[in-house]
Formats: C-alpha cells, structure tokens, sequence
C-alpha cells in the first residue's frame, strides 16, 4: 500500500498526517510532499507530535515532483480549500482523496494560543487518518 500525502510547504499537515499514518500501521509505505516545500518541517509540529509519542523531527519537506514518476494507491491533499488551493498531482494514483485541514502555521496570537491550536489541528489529523485507515487500508493490507 502506497500513500502519497501533499500540500503546499509539506511542513506541518502533510508531515503530521505521514506520522500517524506510519504510526497506524508500518506495512504502509507513507510519503508527503509540496509544491512549494518549506526548508524544514514545523519546529510546532514536531513539537506536539512528540506529544503524542510520534517523532516527526528527521523528516523534511520534498518537492512533489520527486514522486510524479512513481504509482500510488492513495493520493491525499490536506490543504484547506478555504484558504489556499490544494495542488495538483499529474502522477499515476489509483484514488484521489481530500482530507481538509487549517493550516496552524498561519494562526497569530498568544504562544499559548498558536500550540493549542496547533494540538487542535493535530488531534482531527489523527482521528481522521485513522478513520482513512480502518475504514479504506486495513482490510487492503
């Protein structure tokens, strides 16, 4: 089983969304991606998925074209379409999700404020990826 998950920087959402998802299952080979890849993942997102026993630090964000030649059964955006438009993937993909999500990295606010939001935004990835999973990739596996 191959996942491909993209976004725009591949800093924050996507790298989370790949954490969980090999946290769910390591049979899954899990990949993330941007148009326009940030120079590191999130040092706040890497923060609050330690929170959860999940070390995201030694990833970093690729540019989607690295993928474009390879075949994916999953292709999954996770930008929020109310904010920004989620990238295009001309790659060979078998299913097309979108699993929508505000980006944390643009909340403003206390310190207090940006990390709650930012474990807010963690927690729906993780219920939500595990949704994907029990209900699309585990009986596939």
């Amino acid at each position: 089983m191959r996942i491909l998950i993209l976004c725009t920087g591949n800093s924050c959402r996507s790298q989370m969304a790949h954490g969980f998802l090999k946290s769910f299952d390591k049979r899954i080979t899990v990949r993330s991606a941007g148009t326009d890849p940030a120079s590191r993942v999130n040092p706040t997102a890497v923060e609050v998925m330690k929170e959860t026993g999940i070390d995201i630090s030694s990833h970093t964000p690729s540019k989607v074209d690295k993928y474009l030649q390879d075949e994916w059964d999953y292709l999954i955006t996770v930008c929020d379409d109310a904010n920004e438009t989620c990238p295009l993937f001309s790659g060979k993909v078998n299913h097309r999700l979108h699993i929508g999500f505000e980006d944390p990295s643009k909340k403003s606010g206390t310190p207090e404020y940006i990390i709650g939001e930012f474990r807010r935004i963690r927690d729906q990835i993780k219920d939500r990826f595990y949704k994907f999973y029990s209900e699309e990739i585990i009986n596939k596996l």
